[in-house]
């Protein structure tokens, strides 16, 4: 897989490049924002499977380069940032980031967040995943004045599209088909990142928290606090 490491220090790309190359990765390095717009460009060579972006950039605010990326193209987006706080995180997903990794991160984490996206990308553009009917086309689901259409994994309030990323649209559609449903944190983790993997368990509450404030309803999803979550179907 073809991976972009967007990052300034020379140092860092070094040693993170020699490892992702030893797993199998084939690693383009750009030092800043318009170095890692332009080599996303579709003349630029075969796509990239990931784009591995760190916020900390010389020429560019990271959040907009990622702004500017998911304009251009549906390359997965992992941000890496030493912002801890949700509120950072949420901007980021907000902006169409698939994933974070806060530093210090672990090698093995980083590795297995960048195989997790990758896993969901491959099953979404086979046609697997949430939307997925054996029976045929999905109706669309009406939750109050939500509405979910999952061939299109479109999302609307009150007929106004409300624009999500992959993993937060799989969250809802996840949830929406069995309203009044708790489901497990390991079952979403499970059946959304498709891993058991237990660290992406803050990964989840910010997903949660960013579709609460994206469809501007924080009491449809539900926290059933030592279990997981719930869809609480809004009246109609």
């Amino acid at each position: 897989m073809r991976l972009l490491l967007v990052e300034d220090d020379n140092h860092v790309a070094a040693a993170l490049s020699a490892i992702l190359s030893r797993h199998g990765f084939e690693v383009t390095h750009a030092r800043g924002g318009e170095e890692a717009l332009q080599a996303l460009l579709p003349d630029s060579g075969a796509p990239f499977g990931v784009v591995l972006l760190d916020l900390g950039l010389p020429d560019q605010d990271g959040f907009e380069v990622c702004g500017k990326i998911r304009k251009r193209t549906a390359t997965p987006v992992i941000m890496v940032t030493a912002r801890a706080d949700v509120r950072s995180r949420i901007h980021g997903l907000n902006l169409g980031a698939d994933d974070y990794v806060v530093k210090p991160y672990d090698t093995m984490e980083l590795l297995a967040r960048i195989h997790a996206v990758s896993r969901r990308t491959a099953a979404q553009d086979t046609g697997q995943g949430a939307e997925e009917s054996p029976d045929g086309p999905h109706p669309p689901l009406r939750l109050g004045p939500v509405t979910i259409e999952l061939p299109t994994r479109q999302v609307s309030v009150n007929g106004t599209t409300v624009s999500l990323t992959r993993k937060e649209f799989d969250l809802l559609a996840l949830l929406a088909q069995r309203p009044g449903v708790v489901f497990r944190r390991e079952q979403i983790i499970s059946e959304v990142w498709r891993t058991s993997w237990e660290g992406t368990g803050r990964t989840l509450e910010v997903h949660v928290a960013s579709l609460r404030s994206k469809l501007r309803m924080p009491a449809l999803i539900e926290t059933v606090r030592g279990v997981g979550y719930r869809l609480v179907a809004p009246a109609h």
